[in-house]
């Protein structure tokens, strides 16, 4: 029996549905008159057409309009099936995808109705589908016939164009050079995990890193556009105008294919930096200054100064206006470990002004040298710490970058942070993912060891400052966690013993 509701089918036409597969009629209500058939008079349920069903399927097919066998593309490469026009698509064996493109290759079904379709089972060797299809079409006045039949689809062997470009070692159109001129790489993994976030990093081709930056491979120029401008909005740099190399023209077509590259110039500043305000950004500041450290990056280099906890913020355009020169790094910075520490009551959000005295950790039993200094880190600093400062006493800097303040008077010490146990880092139970990155050869013999130095250092910052925490994606390690019982991942007791606090940010 035919179900009416799923043929839209208008009843007041309908009067006679054939199926040409089985040779049987459906009765439908109203239509209960035998005659015979016009043609071998073989007594029948009338239908307008005055024949059965046997007489119709012999004059009347309505598949003649559908191949029965259909060409399909496949990759051999990467296993991925040509949907029309040009997308490349992974399929599983008969999965509703594949069935889907199975439809788009059979021509003729746009005049007929499709009821049903499915796959008929092939050897995986075959290099064949077989797709069984229902379709229905009205032939004469009234009558409407049902039939099924087999389409065989052959699989042929082609190249996408992905794969091509592979082969012919043609696989990017476009570049984006990201570069720093610093001797570290820690503002990079901070931009790594923004990119990771934001899967900025999806049309990517392939990522290479070189000594002073990162380059970014497209097959599309509006890919590397789209990606230029996600980078000027999540650091502070400057986007330099693209350069285009023609490989090939097609005068005849108008064509022509180039490859461009796009330049991407990171502000010179780090954190924890040492920076050196000039005039202009310490008049529009309010006086913040000169000496101040690098608080943060993010879409502007923030500075404060470590002495009075006033915060600022210079924009890359009016950086690269007036330059703020960079005195000092955190590679050039001495261990100090805290004598004295007293509270002077000022306080600016989450820091606390303090008096504190301080000795080289390297001279302790060597002389009694001491030093004094403001730091903005009273509120966690005491006796026996160990903290990292810029010892200035014995610094010297280049005459240009201190041109503009002949009368500026430098403190002893400018502390930068506390020094966190080894213990802490040991007991880490999160990890950061990254980008799958080549590396050039040759460059980076020297140079493992620093990188090394660098990614801990900030892994220590991600753990140390909840803002930075909020602009990456932190994920727990599964090999620092043991499986309970109930099957729950269970922190080790060691790690929750020496890094409590880490453990919330694993999630």
């Amino acid at each position: 029996t035919f179900d009416m509701s799923t043929a839209a089918i208008d009843p007041s036409t309908a009067l006679t549905i054939i199926d040409v597969a089985r040779g049987e009629n459906a009765l439908i209500a109203g239509t209960q008159a035998t005659v015979l058939c016009c043609t071998c008079g073989a007594p029948m349920v009338w239908n307008p057409s005055s024949m059965c069903s046997n007489c119709i399927r012999t004059r009347v097919d309505i598949s003649e309009d559908i191949p029965k066998t259909v060409p399909m593309q496949w990759c051999k490469a990467c296993g991925r099936y040509l949907n029309p026009p040009k997308n490349w698509v992974l399929c599983q064996p008969e999965s509703k995808e594949l069935l889907s493109i199975c439809l788009k290759r059979i021509k003729g079904l746009n005049k007929v109705k499709l009821v049903d379709a499915s796959f008929i089972w092939t050897e995986p060797h075959s290099r064949r589908f077989k797709v069984k299809l229902t379709i229905q079409k009205e032939v004469f006045s009234g009558v409407i016939l049902q039939q099924a039949f087999p389409v065989e689809l052959v699989v042929h062997s082609f190249q996408c164009t992905n794969c091509h470009r592979v082969a012919a070692d043609n696989t990017w159109a476009a570049v984006v050079q990201v570069r720093q001129k610093v001797d570290h790489k820690r503002t990079f993994y901070l931009l790594e995990q923004l990119i990771l976030k934001h899967r900025a990093h999806l049309q990517t081709t392939s990522v290479k890193e070189v000594p002073d930056g990162i380059d970014f491979f497209f097959l599309h120029r509006h890919h590397a556009v789209k990606f230029q401008e996600f980078l000027v909005s999540v650091i502070p740099c400057r986007a330099k105008v693209a350069s285009e190399r023609v490989l090939g023209e097609d005068l005849r077509n108008n064509c022509v294919t180039a490859k461009y590259t796009f330049s991407v110039e990171v502000v010179p500043a780090c954190r924890d930096d040492l920076l050196c305000l000039h005039p202009r950004h310490y008049t529009a500041a309010g006086g913040l200054g000169p000496l101040v450290l690098c608080s943060s990056i993010t879409q502007a280099v923030r500075v404060m100064d470590p002495e009075t906890m006033r915060t600022g913020e210079v924009r890359p355009d009016g950086y690269y206006r007036n330059p703020c020169p960079t005195l000092m790094t955190l590679r050039q910075a001495t261990e100090f470990t805290v004598i004295d520490a007293e509270p002077t009551g000022r306080s600016c959000g989450k820091w606390a002004q303090a008096d504190v005295t301080l000795a080289r950790s390297r001279d302790l039993g060597s002389n009694d040298v001491q030093l004094r200094a403001l730091t903005h880190l009273g509120h966690i600093l005491q006796a026996g710490d160990v903290v990292l400062g810029y010892d200035l006493t014995s610094a010297v800097f280049n005459e240009a970058y201190l041109g503009d303040w002949p009368k500026l008077q430098l403190p002893d010490v400018l502390v930068i942070k506390k020094v966190q146990p080894e213990k802490r880092s040991r007991g880490r139970v999160w990890k950061l993912r990254s980008l799958i990155k080549e590396e050039e050869e040759g460059a980076y013999t020297s140079l493992h060891k620093a990188s090394l130095e660098d990614y801990e250092g900030f892994l220590a910052d991600v753990e140390a400052d909840a803002d930075l925490r909020q602009r990456v994606n932190v994920y727990k390690d599964p090999a620092r966690f043991r499986v309970a019982p109930t099957g729950e991942l269970v922190p080790p007791d060691s790690a929750a013993g020496d890094g409590g606090d880490e453990g919330d940010e694993g999630d």
